[in-house]
């Protein structure tokens, strides 16, 4: 593939998107697009009451995510400097969907419609999924303050919703590679062969040697 590489990685809270675009990046030697989650103010009083600051909340990101992935593009894509994003622009509406109402939802999508229309689009799509244990399991060990009073239902609810995302988006965009992962079965923290399966089927779908400084780590 000749384009230059732009990789995101997707899926539920807690299923280590953030690890995996960090480990990707070091190995690649990729700029680390990374999306501002404890920063957002609302946040912590959204997991207590989603119906009174989902809107807050839900803007908040995505006016961040516009900035960055106009940044990323400025000053990076179009330099042809490959990037490694721990999101994509479309996990903005899965939420939205989710914890707005049909009146601020509609309001929402008109927004969002404008903001990513001029959005660059990534070449390859990492899409990460696991099962509810193990993911709040993994919510629990990285133990973030608001993060503790996410319910179970909600978590089950996105993990579904993603994967109904997902299947749609292959095939509306049957010619942006996404590859799927289990985060039940590999453990590329820990791992390093784990690791090594991600990266080599990233390497055989994109081809992208040219644009590596791979580390041997």
């Amino acid at each position: 593939m000749n384009t230059i590489p732009f990789i995101t990685v997707e899926g539920p809270i807690g299923v280590g998107k953030t690890s995996l675009g960090k480990l990707l990046s070091e190995h690649f030697q990729y700029y680390l697009l990374k999306e501002i989650v404890e920063e957002n103010p609302f946040l912590g009083k959204f997991y207590e009451n989603i119906d009174e600051w989902s809107f807050q909340t839900e803007m908040f990101f995505l006016c961040n995510r516009y900035k960055q992935l106009n940044d990323i593009n400025a000053h990076y894509l179009s330099k042809k400097i490959p990037v490694i994003a721990d999101y994509h622009i479309m996990k903005n509406l899965i939420f939205a969907k989710r914890s707005l109402q049909e009146k601020e939802l509609s309001k929402y999508v008109r927004i969002y419609d404008v903001l990513k229309e001029d959005l660059p689009t990534p070449n390859i799509i990492i899409y990460l999924h696991a099962s509810l244990e193990t993911i709040i399991k993994r919510i629990k060990k990285r133990d973030r303050d608001i993060e503790k009073n996410i319910s179970s239902l909600y978590l089950e609810q996105l993990s579904s919703d993603y994967n109904d995302v997902m299947k749609d988006f292959q095939k509306r965009h049957p010619h942006i590679p996404v590859l799927t992962f289990s985060g039940d079965t590999l453990d590329f923290v820990q791992n390093k062969e784990d690791l090594k399966i991600i990266i080599a089927k990233i390497k055989d779908t994109l081809n992208i040697g040219a644009y590596t400084n791979e580390s041997e780590k």
